[in-house]
Parts: structure tokens; C-alpha cells; sequence
């Protein structure tokens, strides 16, 4: 995995490591959640219109998971190529996010996300992602 990191005023590590650990926490909704802002705003592939919030987000997962889920489920997935940029208490990472399944070709997505510094972490405040090549 290559990661570039180019920061304003500060190191962007922390940005960095908040990215990882948002992918090692998929299936642990609580922790997952646990790095977005709640009033997040989301841009999906599969979504036709933006998601606010995370209730949004849970309609999502829901509509996911009656679909019968979003095909099988990786043996892992993370971010690649990832790039921070970071200014003080907002940060910019841009990345492939990998997909890796035993029986199926990998999936891909172009993802962008921009982060706040709150009083205790780093967190999420707008996702984009865009399966890559699209299907």
C-alpha cells in the first residue's frame, strides 16, 4: 500500500490512521460509527439521492441488507493510495478503497472523504465514494 501525506500546518498521520481504522471496524457498526460525525453527509454508488445523518446512513445499510446485502462479503478491505491532506482542525483523504474476495474479482471505489477535529478524535463529516470501474 502506498500513502502520500501532505499537510498544511500540521502532520496528517492522525487523518491517516483514522482512514485504517474506519475499514479494520466493517461488521463492528458501533465502532465504525464511532468515526463519523453524526450529521455526516454521505454520496454512495448505490444511493440515487445524498444521505444525511447517520439514520441515513442506517437506511442505507437497511435497503443493503434486503437487497440481500451487497454481494459476498470481502476476506478483507482497505484503503489504498491513500493521500491526506491537512489544515489545522480539517483534513482532506482521498483514496482506492480495495475489496479483496476468495471467489470473486476484487471491487474498487474512489473515495474522498473530508474530516473535522473535534474535542476527542478525528471524524467523518462527508463521504464520497464511486464503485471504480463503474458496473
Amino acid at each position: 500500500m502506498t500513502e502520500q501525506t501532505a499537510s498544511g500546518t500540521a502532520d496528517p498521520e492522525e487523518v491517516a490512521e483514522t482512514i485504517r481504522a474506519l475499514y479494520r471496524a466493517l461488521g463492528d457498526r458501533a465502532a465504525f460509527d464511532a468515526t463519523l460525525d453524526p450529521a455526516i453527509t454521505i454520496w454512495e454508488s448505490d444511493a440515487p439521492t445524498l444521505i444525511e445523518g447517520l439514520a441515513g446512513l442506517d437506511e442505507l445499510r437497511d435497503a443493503r441488507a434486503e437487497r440481500g446485502g451487497a454481494g459476498p462479503r470481502p476476506l478483507w478491505v482497505r484503503p489504498e493510495d491513500l493521500r491526506v491532506q491537512r489544515w489545522d482542525s480539517t483534513a482532506v483523504a482521498h483514496f482506492v478503497l480495495r475489496a479483496h474476495h476468495e471467489s470473486a474479482a476484487d471491487e474498487t471505489f474512489r473515495v474522498t472523504d473530508v474530516l473535522r477535529r473535534g474535542e476527542d478524535r478525528w471524524r467523518i463529516v462527508h463521504h464520497h465514494a464511486e464503485r471504480f470501474p463503474a458496473v
